[in-house]
């Protein structure tokens, strides 16, 4: 099986070096978690460190802020874009409600993620945040198919895919925000904030012999550091 390196240090030891290839895996987090970071070196050392082009997709924050943040890491993200080996995406539903048009917008985005994932031939994809989708989605075996469909249809793309989505509290049984989510993607990783300690908790991931223990992490000046000796107990979290 071929896999993905994610490039983020010490985290590919946790899966046997990295994600199958064309996985799409969900990293999940309360609020300052990290994985908007995760899934931004993600992308970053992709195209930095192993030539593969890729395209993330902001669906809650704007274009200048993701810059932004990126640049506040000394990533030199404007050599990479001016190569087309990183491109950045607003998508943007607007005020639509009515579950016709939600899945109409659906497939005119999709149609212009794929161009895009073509016009670099992207090789990673980062879709943040899919806790979007429960604003223009309420019902949630509604919300579940469409989710189904828009993973499926990402798939297609032969992208390693990304998708982030915010977890309410730091309940450790909970890895989404409408609990669906987990269950449309191949892998589930879990970050946990419990000041001053970070951690990050592999769930799921197909086809892999991952690590089952939960391990420190630390966001630092570029990026985050996986501890992979570092385990944590289960007590140690917020319940």
């Amino acid at each position: 099986m071929n896999r993905v390196p994610t490039g983020i240090p010490g985290f590919d030891e946790l899966v046997q070096g990295g994600i199958p290839e064309g996985a799409s895996v969900l990293v999940g987090g309360g609020p300052g978690a990290g994985k908007t970071i995760f899934a931004m070196q993600y992308i970053y050392e992709g195209a930095r460190s192993y030539n593969d082009p890729g395209l993330y997709v902001t669906l809650e924050t704007g274009l200048k802020d993701i810059t932004w943040n990126m640049q506040s890491f000394a990533w030199d993200i404007k050599t990479l874009q001016d190569k087309n080996m990183m491109k950045i995406y607003r998508l943007n539903f607007g005020n639509t409600r009515n579950p016709e048009q939600v899945q109409e917008q659906v497939e005119k985005e999709l149609a212009i993620i794929t161009k895009m994932v073509d016009a670099i031939d992207a090789k990673r994809l980062v879709i943040d945040s899919v806790t979007s989708f429960g604003v223009w989605m309420s019902e949630q075996g509604a919300l579940r198919h469409l989710l189904f469909e828009f993973v499926n249809r990402l798939k297609e793309t032969g992208c390693t895919t990304i998708l982030t989505s915010e977890i309410p509290g730091e309940d450790r049984n909970k890895f989404s925000a409408f609990g669906v989510e987990e269950f449309v993607v191949d892998g589930v990783v879990a970050l946990y904030f419990t000041p001053p300690n970070r951690s990050i908790f592999v769930r799921k991931l197909r086809g892999t012999n991952h690590s089952k223990a939960v391990h420190a992490f630390d966001i630092v000046e570029n990026g985050i550091e996986v501890r992979p000796k570092d385990e944590i107990l289960w007590g140690a979290l917020r319940q």
